[in-house]
This record gives C-alpha cells, sequence and structure tokens, in this order.
C-alpha cells in the first residue's frame, strides 16, 4: 500500500511538471498558431540558471528568481527576433527554425557550462520526508512541486477567466484578426504571452533540476511529452493540459513500477524483464491513442475549434 500511494504521488508530481511545460506550450500554439520545438530549450536554460546561481549563492530562491528573469529575457528576445517572422508562414518553417533554435541553445549551454552535467541539490529547507499518512512518509521536496504546481495553475485560470489580459488572451485564440481591428497590440499581446511561457518552461526547468540530471539537450524529451499532454488535453486549453499533465504523469509513473511485476504473472521473469520497461514506456501513447479515438480534438477543445 505504501508503494501505491507513492507512485501515485510521484505520478501527480511529474504530472504537474508536464502541466507547466505544456500550458506554456498550448498557450502559444492556441493563441499565436505557432509550433515551438525551442520550448523545451527554455526548461533546459532554467534549469542551467537555477543549477549554476545555486552554486555559487547558496541560496535556492535566488536561483529560482535567476533562472525566471534569465527565461523570460531569452523568450522576448527570440520572440521578437525570430518567432516575429513567422506568424504568417507555414508550421514547416515554423518547425525548421525552432529546430534550428534548439540547436542553437544546445551548443550555447555547453560553451557557457562545458559539456559535463550538472547538479543541482535539494534546498535544506525543502530536504527530508513528512508522514503524509500514517505510515507513509513522502519527500518534502515532491511534495512542494506538487503545491507549486496546483498554485500555478490555479493563478493561470483566475489570469485567463477572471483578469482583462485573460479576456484578451481568449480572444485572440479565437480571432486575432478581429481583435487587432478593435485596436488591441497584437505583437505586445504575443510577447507577454510568450514571456508567460517561458517564465513557466523555466519554472519546470528549475524544480526538475535537483530529481533529474541538468544537461544539454535535457529538453527534448520533456517536449515530447509536453507535445503528447496538449494533444491529450485539447489544444490551446489550459484546464485540458492539467487534467491531461495529471493522467500522463500517474499513467507514466504507475506503469513504470508495476507493469513489469504484472507481466510476471502471465509470462516469464526474463521476458518480464525484457518486454515490461518497454511496455511501460508505450503506456502514455496509447493513452493519448485511445482519448483521440474517442474524441479527435483532445478531452477539453477550446470553444470555437
Amino acid at each position: 500500500m505504501i508503494y501505491v500511494v507513492e507512485q501515485v504521488l510521484n505520478g501527480v508530481q511529474f504530472g504537474v511538471m508536464l502541466f507547466l511545460m505544456a500550458a506554456g506550450l498550448t498557450l502559444i500554439f492556441g493563441i499565436m498558431n505557432l509550433i515551438n520545438l525551442a520550448h523545451g530549450s527554455l526548461y533546459m536554460v532554467g534549469a542551467y540558471v537555477a543549477a549554476a546561481s545555486f552554486a555559487a549563492t547558496g541560496s535556492f530562491l535566488l536561483g529560482l528568481a535567476a533562472a525566471l528573469a534569465v527565461a523570460v529575457i531569452v523568450g522576448i528576445a527570440i520572440e521578437i527576433v525570430v518567432f516575429r517572422t513567422l506568424y504568417e508562414r507555414d508550421h514547416l518553417d515554423q518547425v525548421l527554425a525552432t529546430f534550428g533554435l534548439i540547436l542553437f541553445f544546445n551548443e550555447m549551454v555547453r560553451i557557457i557550462w562545458g559539456s559535463t552535467a550538472l547538479y543541482a541539490w535539494v534546498p535544506d529547507f525543502l530536504s527530508g520526508r513528512v508522514e503524509i499518512l500514517p505510515g507513509i512518509p513522502y519527500p518534502v521536496y515532491r511534495l512542494a512541486i506538487i503545491a507549486v504546481g496546483l498554485t500555478v495553475a490555479l493563478l493561470l485560470y483566475l489570469l485567463i477567466v477572471r483578469t482583462r489580459i485573460g479576456m484578451l488572451i481568449r480572444a485572440g485564440a479565437s480571432n486575432r484578426i478581429m481583435l487587432g481591428a478593435l485596436g488591441v497590440n497584437v505583437r505586445m499581446l504575443y510577447t507577454l504571452v510568450f514571456a508567460l511561457g517561458a517564465a513557466l518552461a523555466a519554472l519546470a526547468g528549475v524544480m526538475a533540476g535537483p530529481i533529474f540530471t541538468v544537461e544539454s539537450g535535457m529538453g527534448e524529451s520533456v517536449l515530447i511529452l509536453a507535445f503528447v499532454v496538449i494533444v491529450i488535453g485539447g489544444i490551446g486549453s489550459i484546464r485540458g493540459a492539467f487534467i491531461a499533465g495529471l493522467l500522463v504523469g500517474v499513467v507514466d509513473a504507475v506503469g513504470r513500477a508495476f507493469l513489469r511485476p504484472l507481466l510476471t504473472v502471465f509470462s516469464s521473469s526474463a521476458a518480464a524483464a525484457k518486454f515490461g520497461p518497454a511496455l511501460a514506456s508505450m503506456l502514455i501513447y496509447v493513452l493519448m491513442a485511445a482519448v483521440l479515438f474517442v474524441r479527435p480534438q483532445g478531452l477539453f477543445p477550446p470553444r470555437g475549434r
């Protein structure tokens, strides 16, 4: 029972990190109609800056602030320099340009920090374990990630639904030409949305640093999972990204923990050891295919799509 609860919580923790990545990505695609393969690079930049700043200052909060600031500045810079020339281009041009940005950022972090991976440490005030249920301890840092993810999800909901900026974002997702005709500075809106997406990606990278290795190219694998999340949840839907992120995270964690032992019931231990990990890594894609078979536009497609 303890192991089951731990793995479900690990899945929730992984899911909220995927949500942070997918939320920015789905906002950018839903509003700008832009396929941004370089979104994972902002996640990587956030992880690198936080790890380097933490090592230099000894303060996790300073590292977090530095990572968010650098990611926002970099995001605004590439939006102005690169993406403004791509909004009216087709998706193939966007894919090629943003793939080039991936190569650029991967080499940039190697030049600045070297090819050796960096290691980020859990800060002292988030270290240790806490008993969430009688006899079930769980790492404080992972609980903090869950709390941060849920808080960001609530704040994003309030931003999109309850504020004027959120109204403009929703209007831009529905009809940006009409929004511009009403006198709204659409370019500035795009820049703000891109900066928000960059900050969310960097926040996910900061939180992932102490759990995963901080290395060049670390953004590519999480980018693939983020695309799976937004396809399952519905492109352009924050609510869909949140629900799908939790689904993908829990399915992935539970599958990797229990599929191999389950296979030993029906096959030999050698066969389970051989095929179990491969099948576990396929589960989220099976989930995506099942959801799209029932709901081709995802679980929560935005209105008007």
